[in-house]
């Protein structure tokens, strides 16, 4: 059963305790309210204000277990603070572990800082969760890829478009890294996991199945990612990692050289942005 006093009590207070800076948002000169508004936290979440005005006078309706989600990342809440909420709406808490999707606020911290740099936070399947700005006009954007297409381990193999946003000699080492941290991920999680149902859906491609039976495991990005993009052309960028052990997620940080050729690529990305491109 719902406890839409203790529910509403909970969302106001978490939204009156953030600040605009804590979410990545720009603090007004003349702001006078405590905490966020509601039309921010709306936006957040990806809600109208009036429902979520509703929920905060205890009226509204009976939120979906996507919509506690989405609450959820907004108010940038903790793993017992998401679980909590879910309760409270009488729902049973998202799995933690590998397989969930909830971000850690830190890390969603970190991302928002990231307005000028190219970002993402990806599962350990290479589904992008949360990217900045300029991560989706570097890599496109991930809110349109549904289904086994949100793992790029899967559309390497299968979407040509993938491929070509890398150069051409560097695909097939590619194809080798993918399947081995595939195998890996396989073996770590077991017969029964999505890893392995990935594998199910791939086997039958020749291109998979070369790198697969080789059974390689063990294998490394390099150092500098190459990319092939359709706006700005070709970009070298190092790519800095931080991992939550909670949740088997990643923040991806792409920077390039200053004074470099790339450097300059992605200045102008950021002023021209991706356009349509949606590959990888």
């Amino acid at each position: 059963m719902i406890d839409r006093p203790a529910l509403a009590d909970f969302l106001r207070r978490r939204r009156t305790s953030l600040q605009p800076e804590d979410v990545g948002l720009t603090r007004g000169a003349r702001r006078r309210t405590a905490g966020l508004r509601r039309e921010e936290v709306a936006a957040l979440c990806h809600m109208s204000a009036d429902y979520w005005a509703r929920l905060e006078r205890g009226t509204g309706p009976h939120p979906s277990e996507q919509m506690l989600s989405s609450i959820a990342q907004g108010l940038h809440l903790t793993l017992d603070e998401r679980d909590h909420v879910f309760r409270l709406a009488g729902h049973r808490p998202p799995v933690r572990g590998s397989d969930g999707e909830h971000v850690a606020p830190g890390l969603l911290r970190v991302l928002d800082r990231l307005v000028d740099t190219p970002a993402e936070i990806v599962t350990e399947l290479g589904e992008t969760l949360r990217q900045s700005p300029l991560g989706t006009a570097l890599l496109g954007d991930a809110s349109r890829r549904r289904g086994p297409a949100r793992s790029l381990g899967y559309r390497w193999f299968t979407d040509e478009e993938a491929r070509a946003a890398y150069p051409e000699d560097e695909q097939h080492q590619l194809s080798r890294l993918y399947a081995s941290g595939l195998r890996e991920l396989v073996a770590l999680r077991g017969p029964g996991s999505r890893a392995a149902g990935l594998v199910d859906l791939l086997i039958d491609d020749e291109r998979f199945r070369r790198v697969w039976e080789a059974h390689e495991v063990g294998l490394r990005p390099p150092d500098v990612k190459r990319f092939r993009h359709p706006v700005v052309g070709a970009l070298e960028l190092s790519c800095q990692t931080l991992v939550d052990p909670d949740q088997s997620h990643r923040l991806l940080v792409y920077t390039a050289a200053p004074g470099s050729a790339s450097h300059d690529a992605l200045q102008l990305l950021a002023v021209v942005g991706g356009g349509q491109f949606a590959t990888s």
